[in-house]
This record gives structure tokens, C-alpha cells and sequence, in this order.
């Protein structure tokens, strides 16, 4: 069987917000570029984001505090020169987004209404209802198919065709009938989202699988900053489906089982508004110490009953909705239960502001590029500012989008022959004709929850040397796995299997990372060492998988500038 080869100038892997802006600057320019995306782009993870975009617009506030606050809210982990190009152009990115359509809340004088976020000096926090990131996706979907990218939404990239240093193209399969592509271009970018459901409660779209960066590491380039997970503070009860910072911004209070404010023993100045991180280990600190809500005394409340009917329809009318659908509590009336959820990836594919993939802490691939959530440019450091992400992937997908446009005029086409796909085609024939005894359900059943309970909001030596095994243990049974499907129509237990092998493979980064950083810092907290160590530990980790799975560490300089590192308070 023959399998067609498509050439393009570039292909884009992804179509959030981070793939669609970069896919429209390139064929703004003229360029021939195919968006490839296993979903439908607006059914993109990036849709799921509600609260807000920060920008610096009002004049209390500042360009200056916006990079201080990311900068301090990263626990002092994120990249300074990055966050200063991100802060810096963060408001003309807002108004680019808003003359291509995106209609934003207002205040009674006609500007953007902009609300409080955890971590922030000020209310910096574009925002369109409670629906920010749908309402620019939408926009974004608008504005690039107007233009004539090629889009193909349920295609799954398997691998990228990588030799000598350079990226040459992808290959894919088409989840429709299970046909095999090749896709040749000059430039290769992800943006492929976060990782989240690798933990059991999580606020991740179920297409969040992480596939884009084990394929990076079996090729024996590097991740970054992999056991940097932020857990949300306030997932819905049970599900981790998320409620918004949004509704702490516009005063959402947090209580316990005694009906304390808890947040005064923990951020006695910011309240419910610290930053992630702290709200979240914060929360999960009054349920281990038996001050739980909720049958299982697994949750707290988070109250909105005084913020009145009005408001919350006015600004939060899909976080009343979602509460009544999944825990049949109405916000307006009663408080409804809350716990952390897994739903930010700080760690990934590492890359410099261009968007250059690193070979290493000093080399770039050629042709290889990443933007939003899959990628570490770290802005975020140890902790992301709630609004920064929504801000992060058009601005960083847009200008890496812009770097293709020119350094296309020296990458060239590379020859590439069908042999490329012979490992996808034979994992797929491998994956169909197995009849092992072991089930894909049972095996991501228990990674998730072991994830979550060794690698969670609190770490322990011994409770991340446990995970090792029990990732290990999880490989060899993958091995053994049965599909009950063996057709070739929309196969998803297919796509589930080969999306479990991924899981599997970059789930060891986040548990050998944070086993090796002997700190807490952000969102990694360890319970054995409960203290920031900046002599030891102000460097980003870089892991490396041969190809037996063992992962080796190193750690390269994190781009310190004008804020120095310094006790994080709040």
C-alpha cells in the first residue's frame, strides 16, 4: 500500500488558540500551511478557558507590575527577558483580537471591563462573561478559515520525521478511516495543549493526553520543567470540572466545614485572590486536617449567594450552569463544593521566544517549533497567574507564527521517502492484532489515580519513588493490552491505546523531575522539603528518555533580570 506524501511550507499540529494564530500569520503572508487537529478546532481545549486575558490597560496599573507579578507568582522560576516580551505586548495582542472580532465585556464607559485574578497588584483581566477563551477561539476559527488555511480536524499525528537535527514533516493517520500521510514541509510547529489527564480530577478536555511531547522525548530531545503541574483550587466536587477564578475575582468566598474563611490563615492579604498554588495546597490542608464538606468530606464551599442573581447571570452565567448540571446545587441560592483539579502544564517542549525547538540547552532543531501549553518558554515558571495562558498562546503562537514566515526563506523542502510512517503503521497493526489480557481503561484507571495520589498537590520521596514503580510496573502491562475494536471507522479504541502509551511515557518526566528537585517551589510542594532552595534549585530541569524509557536530569540557568528572587508572601 502506497501512502500519499502532502507538501506544505509548514504544518501546525494543534488548532487552539496558539495553532490558529500562527496558521493565520502564515497564510497572511502567502504561505501554504495545513492545520492538522485530532478534534474539530472548536472543540479545542482552548474553548474550555473562562476567565480572562491579562493586559496592563488601566492606568493604575502597569506593564512593569504585570511582569513582576508573573515573575513572583512563578516563584521566581520563569524566564524574566520572556515574560517582559509577553507583559510588553500583551495589550496590543488584546486590541489585535478584539479588531478581528472578539467581542469582550464593558465597562459603562465603553472599555474592555477588566477583573481581579489571583497574584495580581491590580484588576488586569480581559474578559467576555465567563466564556473568554470560546469567545476568542471562535473569533480566531472565523478569522483563519476565512482566509483559506487548510484545516484537517480528525487526523492524529503520530510522529514527527526527525534526522541529523532537522524536523522534515509529520506523520499521521486519519481517524475517520485509519489512513495513513505523510506530511513533508519545511516547518514543523506543535501546539498541542497541556497534559492534564494524566491525574484522575482534572479540568482537562479528554483530548489532553500529552501525545506531542512523548513524541519529542522518544526522539531523545529534551522536556523541561515537567514536574511543574498547576492544580486549580476550584474544581467542581468529584468531576475537577473547573469553576472559573473568575468567580473568586468577582468575590467568591472560600469556607470550610465550620464555616470559617480559611484563606485568613493562609493569605491573610490576597485572600481567595493567592495565587494558585497556595489556594490550592490551601484547600486540600482543611480536608486532610478533617475540615471537609460534602459526603466524603472531600471538598470545601465556595459561596457566591451574596454576590446576588444579577451579577452572577451577568458574569458568571455558565459557572451557575455547570454546578447545577454536574452537582445540582444553584450557586445564587446555596454555596456548591470545590476541591483542586489538575489543569496546567508549566512544563513541555522547550523552546526560546521565537519558538525554536532546543536540541539541548544550547542547540536548536531545524525547522521545529512550539507554541501555548505543549511548550516551556517559561513565563510561568513554577506557577502560572490565572488569565496568563489565555494571554500566552495566541501571543506566543502569533509571533512564533510571524518567526516561520521569515525563516522560511531558508529552510528548505528535505526529500522524505514512505519508509517515515513504517512506526506508526506497525504500531497501529501491533496495537489491532494484540490479544493480551490487559485493558486500556483499567491501566489509565490506575495511572490516573496513583498520579494523583503520589504526585499530587503534596510530593514525598517516598511517595514519587512509589509512582516510578508503579509507571514501570504500568509500562510492561501496556505490552498486553487487548482492543476489543478491529475496524478501520473512527476507531477510538485505537487512538485511547496509543494516546495511553503516551501518558505512560511522559508521566515518568513529571514524577522523576520532581523526585530529583529536593524543594518546594510553586506548584511542586514537597512535604520533606517544605522550603524554596535557590542555591541548589533556581534552574529549570531537562530531561532526556533513551530508549529503554530511562530518563536522565540536568538543569540549565533560568534567565534571571530586574526582579531578584526574594521571599513570596502574600
Amino acid at each position: 500500500m502506497s501512502i500519499p506524501i502532502h507538501q506544505y511550507d509548514a504544518v501546525i499540529v494543534g488548532a487552539g488558540l496558539a495553532g490558529l494564530a500562527a496558521a493565520r500569520e502564515l497564510k497572511s503572508a502567502g504561505k501554504s500551511v495545513v492545520v492538522l487537529t485530532k478534534l474539530h478546532p472548536l472543540r479545542s481545549h482552548s474553548g474550555a478557558a473562562q476567565g480572562g486575558i491579562n493586559a496592563a490597560f488601566a492606568a493604575e496599573d502597569s506593564v512593569e507590575l504585570h511582569e513582576f507579578d508573573t515573575v513572583k507568582g512563578s516563584d521566581y522560576l520563569a524566564d524574566q527577558d520572556a515574560v517582559e516580551f509577553m507583559c510588553k505586548t500583551a495589550p496590543e495582542l488584546v486590541r489585535w483580537m478584539e479588531k478581528m472580532g472578539a467581542v469582550f465585556s464593558r465597562n459603562e464607559d465603553g472599555t474592555i471591563a477588566q477583573r481581579p485574578f489571583g497574584g495580581q497588584s491590580h484588576p488586569r483581566a480581559c474578559y467576555a462573561k465567563d466564556r473568554t477563551g470560546l469567545t476568542l477561539l471562535q473569533t480566531m476559527f472565523e478569522q483563519t478559515n476565512r482566509l483559506g488555511v487548510d484545516f484537517l480536524d480528525e487526523w492524529y499525528v503520530a510522529d514527527i520525521v526527525y534526522e541529523d537535527g532537522v524536523v522534515k514533516g509529520v506523520v499521521a493517520y486519519d481517524i475517520k478511516t485509519s489512513e495513513s500521510a505523510i506530511f513533508n514541509a519545511k516547518a514543523v510547529m506543535f501546539a498541542t495543549g497541556g497534559y492534564g489527564r494524566a491525574f484522575k480530577i482534572n479540568s482537562n478536555a479528554h483530548a489532553n493526553t500529552g501525545d506531542a511531547l512523548s513524541i519529542v522525548a522518544r526522539h531523545g530531545l529534551p522536556l523541561e520543567d515537567m514536574e511543574f503541574v498547576q492544580f486549580h483550587p476550584t474544581g467542581l466536587a468529584g468531576t475537577g470540572i473547573l469553576m472559573s477564578e473568575a468567580a473568586r475575582g468577582e468575590g467568591g468566598k472560600l469556607l470550610n466545614s465550620k464555616g470559617e474563611r480559611f484563606m485568613e490563615k493562609y493569605a491573610p492579604s490576597k485572600m481567595e485572590l493567592g495565587p494558585r498554588d497556595l489556594v490550592s495546597r490551601s484547600i486540600t490542608q482543611e480536608v486532610l486536617e478533617g475540615r471537609g464538606v460534602g459526603p466524603d468530606k472531600d471538598a470545601v464551599y465556595l459561596d457566591m449567594t451574596h454576590l446576588g442573581e444579577e451579577l452572577i447571570m451577568e458574569r458568571l452565567p455558565e459557572l451557575r450552569d455547570l454546578a447545577i448540571t454536574f452537582l445540582g446545587l444553584d450557586m445564587v441560592k446555596e454555596p456548591i463544593m470545590i476541591a483542586a483539579t489538575a489543569h496546567y502544564s508549566m512544563g513541555g517542549v522547550p523552546v526560546n521566544i521565537a519558538g525554536n525547538v532546543k536540541k539541548n540547552a544550547k542547540e536548536f532543531v531545524t525547522g521545529f517549533y512550539a507554541a501555548g501549553e505543549c511548550s516551556c518558554v517559561s513565563v510561568h515558571g513554577a506557577n502560572r497567574l490565572g488569565a496568563n495562558s489565555v494571554l500566552e498562546a495566541p501571543l506566543f503562537g502569533r509571533h512564533v507564527g510571524k518567526t516561520i514566515v521569515k525563516d522560511l526563506d531558508k529552510l528548505k523542502l528535505m526529500e522524505i521517502n514512505e519508509s517515515v510512517a513504517e512506526g506508526m503503521v506497525s504500531q497501529i497493526k501491533r496495537l489491532i492484532e494484540n490479544n493480551g489480557a490487559e485493558k486500556v481503561s483499567s491501566l489509565r484507571g490506575e495511572l490516573q489515580a496513583s498520579m494523583t495520589e503520589n504526585a499530587g498537590v503534596f510530593r514525598t520521596k517516598e511517595s514519587l519513588e512509589k509512582q516510578i514503580k508503579i509507571i514501570k510496573e504500568l509500562k510492561e502491562r501496556y505490552k498486553n493490552i487487548r482492543i476489543e475494536d478491529k475496524s478501520k471507522v473512527y476507531n477510538t479504541d485505537l487512538q485511547e491505546a496509543i494516546e495511553l502509551g503516551h501518558m505512560l511515557d511522559f508521566s515518568a518526566f513529571i514524577v522523576e523531575g520532581g523526585l530529583m528537585r529536593n524543594e518546594s517551589r510553586g506548584a511542586h510542594f514537597r512535604n520533606d522539603y517544605d522550603s524554596r532552595d535557590d542555591k541548589k534549585f533556581l534552574k529549570h530541569t531537562f530531561a532526556y528518555m533513551d530508549k529503554e524509557g530511562n530518563i536522565k536530569i540536568e538543569y540549565t540557568d533560568v534567565s534571571l533580570g530586574k526582579f531578584e528572587p526574594e521571599a513570596r508572601t502574600y
